[in-house]
């Protein structure tokens, strides 16, 4: 049996204005399970791999359907608890041309932003477990959000389960709690075997280096990040330049303590939506090191999982082994037959 990969994080319903229009330019939402972790164990899942979801849901029928979708897409979901109270949303309007997309939360006191930090028992959770994944999003949400990732992340690493925490800092989503960010942020990367950050998290957390290059700043930074978190093994983010919100670039980088593996870079054309990426990119990474791929295979790998979750509607990247494989492949065809 393949060991599993643990995703903490709060479950949510997005709603988004349908197709380019503005919010509640009509009378009508389109809804969509999600959350940055969640995202994470589907594109796993779809990878072929044991993915569980740690996290608390309202007991109501939006609750309920939010555990069905995820077991749609093979995630386990014994270790999702139940509670009172609401669920999670965020509304997300779509961008276009030269206008940004949008998402605005409404995450405050949910299920999962209450949840006390003992909720969960993780020495049972983590048993047989390879990984655990957590983001910065998990601390954003609330005091008791950030007891929760600590308490999960130090029994993690005294269980000797690798560790991978995507930094994700949501200002919006820290409010009057930001000035807290940094500190918080940096002492659950202590306990990071992989980090998912760019050089602009690093001096978000450590303050700027004043002795930066231009040149190398992304390196820079790594090497800041490695000397500073002793359990810290791989760095990886993607870098993405932009002609317009459908138009862009994308490239990634995967840093050893030794060197660095950057990919080549991909053309975005017509982008359906790009929600998840971030996500696509840390499923397909994790997919790479737990399949054991060289380096620079592996930092391939998640940038193509990425690239195709531009195509795809909805948080969840629904691609398989098959479909990046022909996307690295370079074949080029309209129709598979």
């Amino acid at each position: 049996m393949p060991r599993k990969i643990i995703c903490l994080g709060e479950v949510l319903l997005r709603l988004s204005a349908p197709g380019k229009e503005l919010l509640l330019q009509s009378a009508r939402l389109e809804s969509h399970i999600g959350g940055a972790e969640a995202n994470v164990a589907v594109g796993l899942s779809k990878l072929g791999h044991s993915a569980s979801m740690v996290s608390m849901l309202p007991d109501n029928s939006l609750g309920h359907a939010a555990v069905a979708e995820l077991r749609r897409h093979g995630v386990a979901t014994e270790s999702i608890q139940w509670s009172e109270g609401r669920m999670g949303i965020y509304f997300l309007t779509h961008g276009t041309g030269p206008r940004p997309a949008e998402v605005l939360y409404d995450r405050a006191h949910s299920a999962f932003a209450d949840a006390p930090a003992d909720s969960f028992d993780w020495p049972v959770l983590l048993d047989d477990a390879a990984w655990l994944h957590v983001s910065g999003i998990t601390p954003a949400v609330s005091e008791a959000g950030a007891a929760l990732a600590l308490q999960a992340m130090t029994t993690a690493r005294a269980a000797g389960v690798a560790i991978s925490f995507d930094c994700n800092f949501r200002s919006r989503l820290w409010g009057a709690r930001s000035p807290q960010a940094p500190r918080i942020l940096s002492k659950l990367c202590e306990h990071a075997t992989l980090i998912f950050g760019e050089h602009r998290d690093i001096d978000f957390m450590l303050g700027a280096a004043e002795d930066a290059s231009d040149d190398n700043r992304q390196r820079d930074a790594a090497d800041r990040a490695f000397a500073t978190f002793e359990s810290l093994q791989w760095m990886a983010h993607t870098d993405r330049t932009r002609t317009s919100v459908d138009v862009q670039q994308l490239s990634a980088t995967l840093h050893a303590r030794e060197q660095s593996y950057t990919t080549q870079t991909h053309p975005l054309l017509g982008i359906v939506d790009r929600i998840g990426a971030g996500d696509a990119f840390a499923a397909g990474v994790l997919h790479g090191l737990i399949e054991g791929l060289p380096p620079q295979a592996v930092a391939e790998y998640g940038v193509a999982a990425a690239c195709l979750k531009h195509t795809i509607p909805g948080d969840f990247n629904l691609v398989s082994r098959s479909d990046i494989e022909l996307f690295l492949s370079d074949v080029q065809m309209d129709v598979r037959r």
